[in-house]
Formats: structure tokens, sequence, C-alpha cells
């Protein structure tokens, strides 16, 4: 798949100001320009992140009355219920709610919805479990933002909510006792993009502070901060970079129990980056909800030894390998429909549909059929008597909008820029279709058909030092709005040592001038022609750190070549 790149530009005087301010390498000014930074005082607080730069807890809507409540149970000897979402964000933050409480208080239980029975957020079955068993305070984590009528049920039932939540408020707030969100238009918190876990080590972190508890104690759960921060695709920009950073930080040094069990079953070798965090640690915690029980995971989490976490952490790795499985196969038959539908060649988004699909891998088999099949794409299965499944965008096109287009056919729906899910009754799914291939083909633009490398910086192969690597290593964490710096080398050539390994990937050896280097490019054997013709081509990479028997090297990771301009 042809690839368009996309070089950044930036204002010269800034980097010239920056460089004259830090003296380091102009390409790394250009880039931390482009991520604003622009002083030295920036530059202070993104290479040297502190704990004391975390914004008050107190500056967040309704955190006195969310604390003030907390307090009036504990004191009253209340039956507090911490509830929370079946993914990553919500079971991290579950577990450290649940864990700080259960210090301070002997009347505290958690409930995670089931995926499948209950659905995404605040949930009947949820309110009527916790009046049947007399909880009079739900904090509610990752959701209940939307959950107005549920609110409305549960304070007829005379049970509290405090709302920890970070998705897009509608017009209409839930009448709880506390909402905790930044992103309500009345709160002036200053940082808006924290994760639902996020919002819950505020209020841990507030009620440390109202009960006179030391600080260190919210401090334990920064590793499954940085966990759900990694999982839920947040910007890891300001307080969020913070959190990362000393979330990673523990994850290394001192790591929460079941996040420990899952470095051990996965074979991560530390230190852990944000990467492992998405590709190894996040799935094993998603798999249980998706293919069972997500309560198993905040069990993991909550464990006291080792061996109950690794116990707990084996049940999840095995829902992993069942997931892979099945999204595996999912991927491969919704890939042949689409093959087969000769009339859906051409068309800018795709819609397939199958009964018999696993509900909980439907968003995961949307985002690898965007792999092949580049456009805006709804992936359904059946949910009872109806019809439901994921979507995922391309980059750049608003996919939520796209669907609420097609809310004529829909029982319900709701979702992001990027991602949404959906109901709708089996007979209008060729409506459906239909009318979101109208959408899209009016809405999107030939370019996002089109996948994008963005890239920060052209660079020369002489310029990539130890020296260079090291002060890109302390830009970390990387993720999204700080991602791992894209170069770009121009004509290139191949030393002749270059060769495909492994039938789809290609091992570079590659030359510029005087300076030789060595990098490997995934699933790029269909453009060795290029490479082999022994003729200047350009190359988009990121820089890596190999390691062979103990020996360090760096080598360029690639992303994508093309013939010399």
């Amino acid at each position: 798949m042809n690839k368009r790149w996309n070089i950044l530009e930036v204002e010269e005087s800034k980097v010239i100001d920056l460089h004259n301010t830090l003296k380091i390498n102009p390409i790394l000014c250009k880039i931390l320009v482009q991520r604003g930074i622009e002083s030295f005082a920036d530059s202070k607080s993104y290479f040297r992140p502190q704990l004391d730069q975390l914004h008050s807890p107190w500056l967040m809507k309704d955190m006195d009355k969310a604390v003030k409540r907390v307090e009036e149970a504990l004191q009253s000897n209340e039956k507090i219920l911490v509830y929370g979402d079946y993914d990553v964000d919500g079971t991290t933050a579950v577990a450290s709610m649940y864990t700080f409480i259960n210090s301070i208080h002997n009347n505290v239980d958690f409930y995670i919805p089931h995926r499948y029975r209950e659905g995404y957020g605040i949930s009947k079955a949820g309110v009527d479990f916790a009046k049947e068993n007399r909880f009079t305070l739900v904090i509610a984590l990752d959701c209940g933002i939307k959950s107005v009528d549920l609110i409305d049920y549960a304070n007829r039932l005379g049970i509290d909510f405090i709302i920890c939540d970070h998705h897009l408020p509608e017009k209409e707030i839930p009448k709880a006792i506390a909402v905790l969100n930044p992103k309500q238009t009345d709160c002036n918190y200053p940082y808006k993009e924290l994760c639902g876990c996020g919002v819950g080590f505020k209020l841990i972190s507030a009620l440390c502070e109202k009960l006179k508890i030391h600080h260190e104690r919210a401090f334990q759960f920064l590793d499954l901060v940085a966990t759900a921060i990694a999982a839920d695709i947040v910007p890891i920009t300001g307080e969020n970079r913070i959190l990362a950073f000393y979330g990673l930080k523990k994850a290394n040094e001192d790591p929460n129990l079941g996040i420990k069990a899952l470095i051990t079953l996965s074979g991560l070798k530390l230190p852990l980056q944000i990467s492992n965090l998405v590709f190894m640690i996040a799935p094993r915690v998603n798999a249980a909800g998706r293919m069972d029980d997500a309560r198993k995971a905040v069990q993991m989490f909550i464990a006291e030894n080792q061996e109950e976490a690794l116990e707990y952490a084996e049940m999840l790795h095995s829902d992993n390998t069942d997931r892979k499985e099945a999204d595996s196969s999912i991927t491969e038959e919704a890939l042949a429909i689409i093959q087969a539908n000769k009339e859906w060649v051409g068309r800018k988004s795709t819609v397939v549909y199958q009964s018999h699909w696993h509900k909980g891998v439907v968003g995961i088999v949307a985002s690898r059929i965007i792999e092949t099949h580049y456009r805006p794409t709804v992936v359904l299965t059946e949910s009872g008597e109806y019809a439901s499944g994921s979507a995922r965008s391309v980059p750049g096109f608003n996919l939520y909008e796209a669907i609420h287009a097609c809310r004529e056919y829909l029982l319900g729906y709701g979702g992001h820029f990027a991602a949404a899910g959906l109901t709708l009754e089996k007979h209008h799914i060729e409506a459906f279709r239909e009318k979101f291939e109208q959408v899209v083909s009016a809405t999107i633009k030939e370019e996002q058909l089109i996948p994008e490398i963005i890239i920060d910086s052209e660079i020369n192969l002489e310029q990539i030092t130890r020296p260079f690597f090291n002060i890109l290593k302390q830009m970390e964490p990387f993720g999204p709005e700080n991602m791992r710096p894209t170069f770009l080398a121009r004509n290139v050539v191949d030393t002749g040592f270059s060769k495909i390994v492994k039938e789809d990937h290609i091992r570079f050896v590659i030359q510029q001038q005087e300076a030789t280097v060595i990098g490997i490019g995934f699933n790029l054997a269909d453009k060795f022609s290029i490479v082999e013709s022994r003729k200047p081509f350009d190359i988009v990479f990121k820089i890596d750190e190999n390691e062979w028997n103990g020996n360090k090297s760096l080598q360029l990771k690639v992303e994508d070549i093309r013939e010399a301009e």
C-alpha cells in the first residue's frame, strides 16, 4: 500500500532561538518546537517532569462534594461500591480506588458490568446489585457521564453516585452527588485529557490530603495510571506525561503484583516503555472483558501476593490467546467477504456482517481490515435479536459524525472521532451500509484514503550518533501528541548487503556519503527492487536500539522507501 509522506513544518526562528538556549542538535530543537517546547522552562518541564507539577485535585469541579460524601460514608460505615468499565482504563481505575478505600474502610466491594449481558457503562443490573446488597454510595469510574436516567433511578432507590469520567459530556449532566470530569464546560481544571483512571487518581489524591494520609499512598497507583494512559490512547502531554513518566518508573522498579505477573508471562524485558504497556500488557487485560469476565483483571491488580496475581494473570493470558485466534480467523473471513463482493471495489467505506462473529473482537477486526482496505470500517455481528458492532476510522475523518448522520437506521450508538459502537435491527444492515457509504463518500477527502506518514525532520545518516539517540531517549514516554520521532534520509544507496529476510522483511545495509547504517523494514519485501537497483532512494524511519549478545547498537526501523526524487 502506497503512503503519502508529510514533512512537518516549523518556524525556523523558534528553532534557532531554542538551539541558542539548549545548545543541542538543531534537528532535536526542531522536533521540540513542533511539540510546543520553545523555551528553557518548557524544556526543563518536558525533560525533567516532577510530581510536584501535578495540578491540585481541588481545582476540579465537584471535588469538594465528592470528598465530603466519601468522608460521610467512612464516618457512618456505609457500604461503598466501586464501579467501573470492563476495559484497561476501567479495571485499573477500579483496582486503584478499591485498594485505597479498602486500606481505610472495611465495607467496600467492586463491580464490573459484563460486556455482553449489561453493555458499557452504568447498567440497571449494576444499580439493582447495589440496592440488593445495601450499598449507599457508588463511585463510578471511566463511565457515568451519559447515564442520566440510570442515575435518576439510583437516586429514587436512595443510592448516591460519585462519577469519575473523562468522556465528552452531553448537554444534560447526571444528577449525581458529584461529577468529576475535566471536560465539563464549567470545569476549570487546567488539564482536560486525563483518562478515567487519572480522574480516579485525582480523587484519591484529594482524599489523602483531606484525611491527612501521606501522598505516597496515592503514588503507589501510578503504574496502574500509566497503564491506563497507554491503553486509552490519550495524549501524553502535560499532566499525563508526568503521570506516565513516574508510572513507568514504578512499573520498572516496584510494579503492582498484577503488572509484575503479566511481565513474567509475556516475557518482557525491563525497562518497560509505553509501547510495552500498549502492545503486551493492555491486550491481556482487555482480553478478560472481551472473551469472558473483566472482574478477574481487577482481582489480578488487587492480589495480595504474587501467587494469586499469577493465577489471575494466567487466566488473562489464556483469554488473550483465545482473543488472538478469534480476531485472526474473523479478519481472514471478513477480508474474503470484501474480496468476493466485486461491487464494493472503489467504495470509500466498508461494512461487513456475520452473525457468528465474536462480539468482543469486532473492534480489533475493524482495525485489521483498515490495514488492507484503508477506509472507515464497520464490523457487525449478532447480539441477541439485533446486530451490533464497532467502527474504526482513518486519521482525520470524523467517524462519529458519519454514524450520527445514519442514525435513522440505528437503535443506539456512541463513540468519538476515531472509534464508535452501534446497534441496529438486522433488516436495516443493508440500508445502513448504503447510507454510510453515501455519507463517507460525500465528506471524506481523497487524501484521507491514503495512509499518511508524519515525518518530523530530514536527517543525514552521519548525524545518527549515540549522543543524538540519548537525547531522543529522554523524550520518552512516547505516545499520542508526543510520538517517537520519524525521520527522512534522502539519496541513500544499498551497499550490496541488503537482503530479504523471512520472506516479508528487508534487512538494510545502506550508505549515504561516508556513513553506513543497518536497519530493518517489516513487510517491505515487495519494495526490494528499489533497493537492489543500486540507484539512490529515500527512506523514512525511526531510530531504534538493537541488542544482540549483550551488545547494543543503533539501527533504523524503516517504515517506507521510494525512489529518490
